[in-house]
């Protein structure tokens, strides 16, 4: 389909509806007005107008509960939060990441909002994306609101050109993504790119599909282990790129945008990335440059993915938690999270916001793609692993770099790299 780029921006689609819906929070004891803090991470500029039409519609709905809202970094956010908790000085809402707060939770700094969430809230987030929100001690700590998800992009013009049907089954077998990247590839072309120069969190969420776990947690209680389904992923990329030589092995190199050009220029007629990408493609892609989401990767388990929401919590210094979560409700409203979603084209995580983002897009700019995608995120054993940043860091990240860059990668080695790695990092 031809790029339409006001579907993508979205924002204007939902005619930002943030007040669409009356919501009137309790007022404070004697009647004074309570002023809360809320530090948000937006930085796209259609993702900081939805943020701030949500804040003005609730402030002007509620005057005795006034939101101020505040920028704050994604470069910086785990440092200035540090900075925050210990000072004293934390904002009462606190937006950041799923794998980022928890350690926050279990140090005690994230106010337990489990009693003030609506029970529309609780029911329109699946129980599996809560897991990613809820400490050790059953606490709900965030409600978690957009989630990215890796999706492969499809240049139409490329396959109508090669005589290749472009997919349209409910998932997308490994099996089969392989052969379709094969019968793309050209002299001068190649099925398919991927920017990898990071990818270790593309391998660890995708290898879920094939029950690649690597940890096993029970309470304190963590399993290490490198086997055959933790293996498949870099396996197959690495068979993709070297042996059936249908990966532009250039592209491994690069990061998802800067492998976009190739993606543009007819290098290759598939994308792989995060699904956030669709926006760098629809702005700053050719005119008439076409594409489409394909359905979801699927291994032997399905197509699952890691699931790290962004989210929004309530220090547990704030004066006022009830009064915080009652603007999360608010936040959390279908018309409110679908307006921040198509801000920075990510997934809602709420069904009512999918059918939201769903009916305001036509699934146009790959938005169906996208969203199908989102049946198959689930929380990883890894994010609760305290060490786990640290390996990731230190051993997964520049061992799979090594692994994907040449064409002789020993997956023996692979595996005994990343193990020590554990070993010397948290084992």
């Amino acid at each position: 389909m031809k790029k339409k780029r006001t579907a993508v921006a979205g924002v204007a689609a939902l005619g930002l509806v943030a007040g669409a819906t009356a919501f009137t929070g309790t007022a404070s004891a004697g009647g004074e007005t309570v002023e809360l803090t809320f530090q948000s991470l937006s930085d796209l500029e259609p993702t900081v107008a939805a943020t701030e039409a949500i804040v003005d519609a609730w402030n002007e709905a509620n005057p005795n509960i006034q939101v101020d809202l505040v920028q704050g970094s994604w470069d910086n956010v785990h440092d200035q939060l540090v900075t925050q908790f210990a000072g004293g000085t934390a904002p009462d809402i606190i937006h950041d990441e799923a794998a980022d707060i928890m350690g926050f939770a279990e140090q005690g700094y994230l106010a337990d909002i489990t009693e003030y969430l609506s029970e529309d809230v609780k029911a329109a987030v699946s129980d599996e994306l809560w897991q990613t929100v809820t400490s050790s001690d059953g606490a709900i700590v965030a409600v978690p609101t957009l989630l990215q998800s890796y999706v492969v992009f499809a240049n139409t013009a490329a396959f109508e050109a090669a005589g290749v049907e472009l997919p349209t089954g409910e998932t997308l077998p490994w099996d089969d993504f392989a052969a379709l990247a094969a019968s793309l590839t050209g002299d001068d072309s190649y099925g398919l790119g991927w920017g990898l120069s990071s990818p270790a969190a593309t391998v660890m969420s995708l290898s879920l599909g094939f029950g690649g776990d690597f940890f096993t947690v029970d309470g304190d209680d963590i399993t290490f282990e490198v086997g055959e389904a933790e293996l498949e992923v870099p396996r197959r990329i690495h068979e993709m790129a070297y042996t059936d030589q249908s990966i532009d092995p250039v592209s491994l190199t690069q990061s998802g945008t800067d492998a976009l050009q190739g993606f543009f220029g007819g290098d290759y007629a598939m994308l792989v990335g995060g699904s956030f990408l669709a926006r760098s493609i629809v702005d700053t892609g050719p005119e008439d440059f076409e594409f489409v989401v394909l359905p979801p990767l699927a291994g032997t388990e399905g197509p699952l993915q890691a699931a790290n929401p962004q989210t929004i919590s309530v220090s547990v210094d704030s004066e006022h938690p009830e009064e915080a979560t009652q603007f999360l409700n608010f936040f959390m409203e279908a018309s409110n999270l679908a307006s921040v979603a198509q801000g920075d084209v990510l997934i809602p995580t709420s069904s009512d916001a999918r059918d939201a983002v769903a009916e305001a897009t036509a699934g146009e700019n790959g938005w169906d793609g996208m969203l199908a995608s989102a049946e198959g995120l689930v929380p990883g054993p890894f994010q609760s692993v305290a060490d786990y940043t640290r390996w990731k860091d230190q051993y997964l990240q520049p061992s799979l770099q090594a692994f994907l860059a040449s064409d002789s990668g020993d997956l023996e080695d692979l595996a005994s790299q990343l193990t020590d790695g554990w070993e010397q990092a948290g084992g």
